[in-house]
């Protein structure tokens, strides 16, 4: 083959292929900023003013934009080296096998991340949120596709894959409440304590603490269980997220203060013993011996 030949060759080879993989190339730059700007557009509805949750819209839209410049990326290599004379179908197969040995090695991490993907889409957990995942609890401290991570009460942190949580309990979404078993004793005039329970949260919203985190008055359910020695009645106050707590303990602090201020009793335990009977019907003797202290003298 002489140099006329090669050169026209060439030349043919860059007037049709060459120029095939020149649109291509166009496609593909034309193809990225496309993609950045669906993958920016799809997640862009929703609450703009909530902080925490257009972070999880910018996590999901970055793991589309990824994904979809990867894809982009990969037909465009393939369509190119197609175009160079290179047999596309054997890297296809080979790709295919190292991809299947690779997802049978990662299965968690796969899993780990489609759900992580799901739970971010749905919204079902928060930074910031009070939440219960199997038999973990705590505060979210920072989540993403691959795990959740969590402080407990007492500090310590569990990291929680997203691939092993199958029902999530999320104690703070939107607002939180807080149940109030109250128990008096049962000589007490029931009306009287529902009213002296709705004369204390009055009292707590007008707090200047507290009146801008409770969202609606106490919820008297009503006269719930009659106890061993108590009758319990069930309320319930609505408050802002993760301040259904702190709210709660200071309710049941005035509470207290009301109730020993009006006599209320709040009972204990009582015992009442019985010594038993014979086959006559008597009962044996309690012997009880009562000695007077002098003053000052402490009990032994």
């Amino acid at each position: 083959m002489d140099a006329k030949e090669i050169v026209d060759q060439v030349t043919g080879w860059l007037l049709t292929g060459g120029v095939r993989i020149l649109i291509i190339v166009a496609l593909t730059l034309v193809a990225l900023p496309v993609v950045r700007y669906l993958s920016n557009r799809l997640f862009s509805w929703g609450r703009k003013e909530d902080l925490e949750y257009q972070k999880r819209m910018d996590t999901l839209s970055s793991v589309i934009r990824y994904i979809l410049t990867i894809a982009v990326l990969t037909v465009a290599a393939i369509m190119a080296l197609g175009e160079v004379g290179v047999e596309v179908g054997p890297i296809l197969a080979a790709a295919g096998i190292v991809g299947l040995a690779v997802g049978f090695g990662a299965q968690s991490l796969v899993q780990d991340v489609i759900s992580g993907f799901f739970i971010l889409l749905e919204d079902q957990i928060r930074v910031g949120d009070v939440v219960q995942v199997g038999d973990k609890g705590g505060l979210v401290e920072k989540m993403s596709l691959r795990m959740v991570v969590l402080r407990d009460l007492a500090g310590v942190v569990h990291y929680v894959r997203n691939g092993q949580i199958q029902v999530v309990s999320n104690m703070t979404k939107e607002y939180g409440r807080y149940i109030f078993d109250i128990g008096v004793a049962y000589r007490e005039d029931v009306d009287h304590v529902i009213r002296v329970i709705q004369e204390v949260d009055e009292e707590i919203r007008a707090h200047p603490e507290f009146k801008d985190d409770i969202l609606e008055p106490i919820e008297i359910l009503g006269l719930d269980e009659f106890g061993d020695s108590a009758v319990v009645i069930k309320a319930r106050n609505k408050t802002k997220p993760i301040r259904q707590w702190a709210v709660g303990r200071e309710f049941n602090r005035l509470l207290k203060k009301r109730f020993d201020q009006e006599g209320i009793e709040i009972p204990f335990p009582h015992v009442t013993m019985y010594m038993g009977q014979d086959k006559a019907g008597q009962a044996p003797p309690l012997r009880v011996k009562v000695q007077e202290r002098e003053a000052g003298e402490q009990p032994s």
